[in-house]
């Protein structure tokens, strides 16, 4: 049995830009917002997370016109990108990044304000697009996943930013539906788990549910919603043991473009402590200082094979 080589790529910039990248570079604006929280922690100048948070900005733009120009050569690719796992988790990430754009923007430019609401529409825009893929889809395809979770309860980065930015009705509204999202994928995912197996290249993709208890938690810390805050750390710290003492497990298939989706929920988490304080605040000063020396080698990696092509290849990125 022979093997069909490669598909060429053709010419032109940006034709094969890979979802894949996206979620490493989500991870790292979660990382830099945490540092903005977190500079008070280590009695660190500001201007060292504004830097951070600045060079992650910068490429997470970049991010979003080089895929923004693949989409433009041929829209067909989002459909053909939606098809497999990291395309799905890569195109919510690119856009949930955008609202970290705007909370980076917040205190030096009311453009920030056009940009969230920009965010707004285009998630909007892309649920709806996946909820038609889905139904439209084969079966196998509407089996919920972890994705889901960005997809679905990524509004949560929504209500977080609009917290900012000073949008409490718009926050309150996205954080209740979030909320009621993440339940239930909660419910359904835990199901799923007690009865069928996670093929080990896919379970790096578990570390996003962390995401969610997490933003819940930092939004509910930001509303003074003491009970939800807390409730939320405990839960992310709960899960987060978990996946630390099932860490053989979880990475048993070795290095792997998926390892991005491990990025974010350990930035999240540390940023939900931070947020929440008290008894909280110590250990989300060490996570923070453990997401930093996690994230950004994890992101380096996955940027460089983007970088040499090879990521495309690895994760059958659509051709525009």
């Amino acid at each position: 049995m022979s093997f069909a080589p490669a598909k060429p790529t053709p010419k032109g910039l940006f034709r094969r830009t890979p979802p894949a990248a996206f979620p490493p570079i989500l991870g790292l604006m979660g990382l830099g917002v945490a540092w903005r929280r977190g500079v008070d922690q280590f009695a660190l100048p500001p201007a060292l997370a504004e830097a951070l948070l600045g060079a992650v900005t910068l490429l997470a733009l970049f991010a979003f016109v080089a895929y923004g120009v693949k989409f433009l050569r041929r829209p067909g690719v989002l459909h053909e990108d939606l098809r497999i796992l990291p395309g799905r988790a890569g195109l919510a990430a690119i856009i949930l990044s955008q609202y970290f754009v705007a909370v980076a923007l917040a205190p030096y430019s009311s453009v920030a304000s056009v940009i969230f609401w920009g965010t707004i529409a285009l998630h909007l825009a892309f649920n709806i697009f996946v909820i038609i893929d889905l139904v439209r889809g084969p079966a196998e395809q509407r089996r919920v996943t972890p994705v889901w979770q960005l997809i679905f309860t990524g509004w949560i980065v929504g209500a977080v930013a609009a917290q900012v930015l000073g949008l409490a009705t718009i926050a309150i509204w996205l954080f209740w539906a979030s909320l009621i999202s993440a339940l239930g994928l909660w419910a359904i995912s835990l199901q799923q788990f007690s009865r069928e197996s996670v093929p080990a290249p896919l379970r790096p993709l578990l570390a996003i549910h962390l995401a969610p208890a997490a933003l819940i938690g930092t939004a509910g810390a930001t509303y003074n919603a003491e009970g939800i805050a807390q409730v939320m750390a405990l839960l992310s710290a709960g899960y987060l043991i978990t996946l630390v003492v099932s860490a053989r497990w979880l990475l048993a298939s070795g290095f792997t473009p998926l390892w991005g989706a491990l990025t974010f929920p350990l930035a999240a988490t540390a940023g939900c402590w931070l947020a929440v304080g008290g008894i909280w605040a110590l250990p989300g000063a060490l996570l923070l200082v453990v997401a930093t020396v996690v994230i950004i080698p994890i992101a380096i990696k996955v940027i460089q094979l983007w970088m040499k092509g090879q990521l495309a290849l690895k994760t059958n990125a659509a051709i525009a």
